[in-house]
């Protein structure tokens, strides 16, 4: 049964005519902390509109990972700023149980912004201890292909999140040599943009593997 005090907060929601009512509306809802929530905040991600997107999403993750199914079986085909901020939300909270829509969304999106977002919920994604090797790898895969992505924006999480598990001792050793390869590749001058170059640079000079 929906509470009298998230009834109201989504018929403010419904009502506001204005960006400013808009964000005003949503952090009330937010404010609120209640799971029931998620699905009107998962809505107001569709509204394509930027500051509204990103005071629902903190909401969201706020809530937890109780919200994590919510999520899993929200992303809008047709809107790649709602599946992007779906993402994030997702990435944030570190979900083993997001790794298969982390996973498509990074190998099958268009959106440079989604494919981003994915790239580092891989490098976040808390393993669960059952499957962890199998994850880890799954994990590895995706953030090599990052590594080969045509913006410079997913190559550069990459490079962040192949550091980041580079520092597991679970990894294997075909897949670590092929990682430390990919940030050798992108600190050369094969890589075209000059941020990534020296973000990978710092990442091998972190590892011990200038």
């Amino acid at each position: 049964m929906t509470s009298s005090a998230l009834g109201d907060a989504i018929r403010d929601l419904d009502r506001a005519s204005s960006t400013s009512e808009l964000v005003q509306a949503t952090r009330t809802l937010c404010a609120l902390k209640d799971p029931e929530a998620a699905e009107t905040l998962v809505k107001v991600l569709g509204f394509n509109n930027p500051a509204v997107a990103a005071v629902a999403t903190q909401g969201l993750i706020q809530l937890g990972r109780d919200i994590v199914p919510t999520l899993l079986v929200s992303m809008d085909a047709r809107n790649y700023g709602a599946r992007a901020w779906v993402v994030k939300a997702l990435a944030a909270l570190r979900d083993p149980r997001g790794l298969d829509l982390l996973e498509h969304a990074l190998m099958a999106d268009i959106a440079p912004s989604v494919r981003r977002s994915a790239t580092r919920g891989l490098a976040d994604l808390e393993l669960d201890p059952v499957i962890k090797d199998q994850q880890l790898h799954r994990c590895m895969q995706g953030l090599l292909k990052s590594g080969q992505d045509d913006e410079w924006v997913v190559r550069y999480a990459a490079v962040f999140g192949l550091e980041q598990r580079l520092r597991s001792p679970h990894v294997g050793s075909s897949i670590a040599d092929q990682a430390v390869l990919m940030l050798r590749t992108l600190a050369s001058e094969a890589e075209d943009a000059r941020v990534v170059r020296l973000r990978a640079a710092l990442a091998l000079q972190r590892l011990h593997l200038e």
